[in-house]
């Protein structure tokens, strides 16, 4: 490297974060006609739904819980990029159900182009939200590419009973989410040197923040399904979910939490790459209102990076389930819909 200052880190990648993951139409395209693993009674959970991880099960007692998730940057911080790719790729494992347990790094980073320094600041970021999770990274693997890519392997550990799936909802169920939507019009906004300092320290502070409540929510019975809201929006992830149970899921836009300038931004056209691809995949599985706004929708369209949990609780429940995911540090936690009878559909109100 030459005396030159680094690269933005941003620069080197034509996206980022969960904005980087392909469609959700593009990914069931790719995985059609692959084998589902039904053969193998151990598999609980593989490919069949769309699921957040995998889950083999040892014995009665005891299941694996694995999966893994990279990206390319949506900071320039290398630190900031590290932990937010190390929080969302444990978030997988808890959103199962799951309590991580190890994780193994995967590293791509352009040689030449970024210092030693920069990279070792990535990887130190990641392991120190490791390290607060409780998790060892244990090992990984790391390869010359053209643009910055890092994440993890995440290995988790879960009860049978516990595991708690993407499908499950039942009609009746209200909707939790535990955080604010806007990371994909916060980072669009940030690649364009158009997010305040403020509003920087809210992105990092919700995209570092371990989902942890997931493995309380798998010993809670009330509990039927949960999913990470992450790059496929929370209609796209909400879609799953619907898909996955046989329900209709439906959203009151205007008890959504979202990050204090998300709506002004979006409004103002911060919008990602990704938001306009998820809007494309869902087709006529996703129903908005008439006249609803272009900036309202590119919000529930919008990929969240390092997102929150989207929960379908018994109604009588719900309240004391809310009480105790706020008081786990998820302040912006709100019921935002509801789940219907009907066709597997996302619906807004």
């Amino acid at each position: 490297m030459s005396d030159a200052a680094p690269p933005r880190l941003t620069s080197l990648a034509h996206g980022g974060g969960c904005g980087c993951k392909l469609a959700p139409a593009m990914l069931q395209t790719l995985l059609a006609g692959q084998t589902m693993g039904a053969a193998r009674p151990e598999l609980l959970v593989g490919l069949e739904t769309g699921d957040d991880a995998a889950v083999w099960r040892v014995d009665d007692a005891n299941c694996v819980v694995a999966t893994t998730d990279f990206f390319m940057p949506m900071v320039d911080d290398p630190r900031d990029f590290g932990a937010i790719a190390a929080t969302n790729a444990l978030s997988d494992v808890y959103a199962m159900g799951g309590t991580p347990i190890m994780a193994l790094a995967v590293l791509g980073m352009p040689l030449g182009k970024l210092p030693v320094e920069t990279v070792r600041e990535i990887l130190a970021g990641g392991a120190a939200i490791c390290a607060q999770a409780g998790v060892p990274v244990a090992g990984g693997h790391s390869i010359d590419s053209p643009e910055p890519i890092y994440g993890l392997v995440a290995i988790g550990l879960c009860r049978p009973e516990n595991v708690r799936r993407n499908g499950g909802a039942k009609p009746g169920d209200a909707l939790i989410l535990t955080k604010a939507l806007g990371v994909g019009v916060y980072s669009a906004a940030f690649r364009k040197e158009a997010l305040t300092p403020q509003g920087y320290a809210e992105m990092i502070a919700s995209t570092t923040q371990l989902n942890r409540v997931g493995a309380a929510l798998g010993r809670e019975g009330a509990a039927h399904a949960v999913t990470d809201v992450t790059g496929f929006a929370l209609l796209g992830h909400g879609l799953e979910l619907a898909r996955a149970s046989g329900v209709t899921l439906r959203f009151d836009f205007d008890a959504i939490p979202f990050f204090a300038d998300a709506p002004e931004l979006a409004r103002a056209g911060f919008v990602t790459g990704a938001s306009t691809r998820n809007w494309a995949s869902y087709g006529e599985a996703v129903v908005l209102p008439e006249g609803f706004e272009d900036w309202r929708r590119a919000l529930l369209t919008d990929p969240q990076t390092s997102g929150g949990l989207l929960v379908a609780c018994a109604p009588d429940a719900a309240a004391r389930v809310l009480d105790e995911i706020r008081a786990a540090g998820f302040s912006r936690a709100a019921v935002v819909g509801e789940v219907l009878e009907g066709p597997p559909q996302a619906r807004v109100a």
